[in-house]
């Protein structure tokens, strides 16, 4: 993990945002032991309930689950459960938005197309 934070976004939502990562990267895997919150609380220099607040909204949405007096654990599926509502969000966030504007422009499918495979080429090499 990386030990900065930003200031553009709540501290318990990056902390939540970098466990997500880590397990749809396949560094946590299904049923390993998420960091506890007391590293998280040591490694970042953060509040102990800013940290229980991004990771018991994992516990909440089924991403982790606790084992009483021994941590946090990767669900079952978890790694899926993310992959697809990054997918969604990444619709929400940039596919709705890039398609309206080239719906403006008069850019057509094939062209986007065109322009993401140059930029993928791009990033590439």
């Amino acid at each position: 993990m990386r030990k900065s934070l930003s200031e553009n976004k709540p501290i318990y939502i990056q902390i939540r945002e970098k466990i997500e990562d880590q397990i749809i990267r396949g560094q946590l895997k299904e049923g390993e032991q998420a960091p506890s919150t007391t590293q998280l609380v040591n490694f970042y220099k953060i509040n102990h309930v800013t940290v229980l607040k991004g990771m018991n909204q994992l516990v909440d949405e089924g991403i982790l689950f606790k084992k009483r007096g021994i941590g946090m654990f990767v669900a079952e599926g978890a790694r899926e459960k993310l992959i697809q509502k990054r997918k969604q969000s990444f619709i929400e966030d940039y596919i709705v938005e890039l398609v309206q504007e080239a719906e403006k422009l008069g850019i057509t499918n094939e062209e986007i197309i065109s322009f993401i495979k140059q930029v993928r080429g791009r990033e590439s090499k």
